[in-house]
């Protein structure tokens, strides 16, 4: 076993709910194992400019039920640049920090990785992102409770929408993977879901959404549609495409941006025991030799995953709610 007496952890990237709960776990299943932990500030940044605190017990009493970071989380675009991997590594040493753990998306294991090149400690990256997108764990902390958010907000269109009997375009956030949008429009009953994962869809090609909001109107008369939109699917977001559809359709079509509500809120019990898990599993890890290393969930058990692959290829969304989804969209 590896002796690490001071721990380094930090959040990166987009905030996700049960951020707070994984931190809660690294910083109690270190201080059982009678480790010293600091907490970087605003992510990388504040690894490199040095804005830290060390971390006790008291600091995560009632965290585990909170939104957010209590350790702030930002992007990093000084880590990016030639001199900032090898800064943040040197200010590591500096610091006597024998490991790291990172929390966050697939952009902030490829900074992890640029660090590890010119730093000898561990380096341990926990996933923690709304959109799912990270390759080598089922889900990650923050998908669970952002799906539940969209869906609140989508169950509440759908009362405006049968009200009114318009069609309106839900866009979800995703970043390029559709995964949030897929499982919150099946969640929601939505007629159609447009995703990155169905193909490209332009103002060339809009015929194919056109086609079965026509055989609905056909089918059920004047009534709701909704249509869950992930961003970055059409040029122009949900707003250009709603304008388009009533053009083409004769149809009032609204839009509603989610936006960075899907982020917020308390995270769902899912997210708590996920964040929980992981935390500690990556401090196990971390005093079994683990390094460059990313702990996830893979069929309910916590595993490890190599770093470097977790942004090697697009993680799949499920073929089978795929096929479902497109064979029900025609009725």
């Amino acid at each position: 076993m590896n002796s690490i007496k001071r721990l380094a952890v930090l959040t990166s990237g987009g905030d996700a709910p049960g951020m707070n709960a994984c931190i809660r776990a690294i910083l109690l299943t270190a201080s059982a194992g009678n480790m010293d932990v600091i907490g970087f500030k605003h992510g990388f940044n504040g690894l490199l400019e040095q804005e830290y605190q060390t971390l006790h017990p008291h600091h995560v009493d009632n965290i585990i039920q909170r939104g957010g970071t209590i350790l702030k989380s930002a992007r990093c675009p000084a880590l990016e640049q030639p001199d900032g991997p090898v800064k943040a590594a040197a200010i590591l040493e500096q610091l006597n920090i024998d490991a790291l753990i990172v929390i966050g998306g697939d952009g902030s294991f490829r900074g992890t990785m640029a660090i590890s090149k010119h730093y000898q400690g561990q380096l341990i990256g926990v996933p923690g992102t709304i959109d799912n997108d990270v390759d080598g764990t089922d889900t990650t902390i923050g998908f669970a409770t952002a799906i539940d958010t969209a869906l609140d907000a989508i169950d509440k269109i759908r009362d405006t929408a049968d009200a009114f009997e318009r069609i309106f375009l839900v866009e979800l956030m995703g970043r390029h993977s559709g995964y949030l949008s897929l499982a919150a429009g099946i969640a929601g009953g939505a007629e159609q879901i447009i995703c990155p994962e169905f193909g490209t869809l332009s103002p060339d090609n809009l015929r194919e959404i056109i086609k079965p909001i026509q055989h609905a109107q056909l089918l059920k008369g004047k009534s709701s549609y909704l249509i869950v939109v992930a961003e970055h699917s059409y040029p122009g977001g949900a707003t250009a495409l709603a304008e388009a559809l009533t053009a083409a359709v004769g149809i009032e079509c609204r839009a509603c941006i989610l936006g960075h509500i899907q982020r917020g809120g308390s995270p769902v019990g899912a997210d708590r025991i996920l964040a929980t898990k992981l935390g500690a599993f990556a401090v196990e890890q971390l005093k079994q030799g683990a390094t460059l290393m990313m702990a996830g969930e893979v069929n309910g058990e916590a595993r490890l995953y190599p770093l470097a692959k977790t942004g090697d290829r697009t993680k799949a969304i499920d073929p089978f709610l795929v096929r479902w989804q497109q064979h029900i969209g025609s009725y």
